[in-house]
């Protein structure tokens, strides 16, 4: 048998009643694309289906914008921007999948050791660029991880240790599920759209 905890505010007057089969849900994106991860069956799909997720959403959240509404640094005094996620999250599938689970020999993108968070300060360039650099890094990301079984291990630039490709994707999901929280933010303060 099932213990129901005490719901905190639940008996305080003037408290709406508490329901266990909610009629209201967060709100769908407009003409969503996404496939729902959650009908997956098996690990890896289920992995790679929870990725592709969020990567489709950074590109939703950044749909119909100008260049300089994706540039915008919406939520001060936060520097970060769409156009500086997408850098971002570009370098980040290059240097999980390519650099350190893939080993190839292919230089950072957006870094200096001088300046570590160029991918999100040099946002002068053409958005649509940026975009399309990601799309190429999501698109060898995708060809890497399906070439692979998920015990195969790749090397940790910063340890040497052993990393599998299980653990990039778990990492990566956790990337985007953050970066798109911010994402959410931006567009929001940008032109209110919200949605998930």
């Amino acid at each position: 048998m099932r213990t129901r905890l005490p719901r905190p505010n639940a008996h305080r007057q003037g408290a709406s009643p508490v329901s266990d089969d909610p009629q209201v849900y967060a709100p769908r994106l407009a003409d969503d694309p996404r496939a729902d991860p959650l009908e997956a069956v098996g690990e890896r799909t289920t992995l790679t289906g929870f990725l592709d997720w969020h990567r489709h959403t950074l590109e939703l959240k950044c749909a119909g914008l100008d260049p300089a509404a994706m540039a915008e640094r919406a939520v001060p005094p936060s520097a970060l921007s769409l156009h500086g996620l997408v850098r971002h999250l570009a370098a980040c599938e290059r240097w999980w999948f390519r650099i350190q689970f893939a080993g190839e020999q292919v230089p950072n993108l957006y870094y200096s050791d001088d300046d570590p968070d160029l991918d999100f300060t040099a946002t002068d360039g053409d958005p649509a660029e940026a975009l399309a650099v990601w799309r190429g890094e999501v698109q060898r990301a995708r060809e890497i991880a399906a070439a692979a079984p998920l015990e195969a291990t790749g090397m940790r630039k910063r340890t040497g240790a052993p990393v599998s490709l299980r653990a990039v994707l778990v990492h990566m999901i956790a990337e985007y599920a953050r970066h798109n929280g911010h994402a959410d933010l931006l567009r929001e303060r940008l032109d209110g759209t919200t949605g998930m």
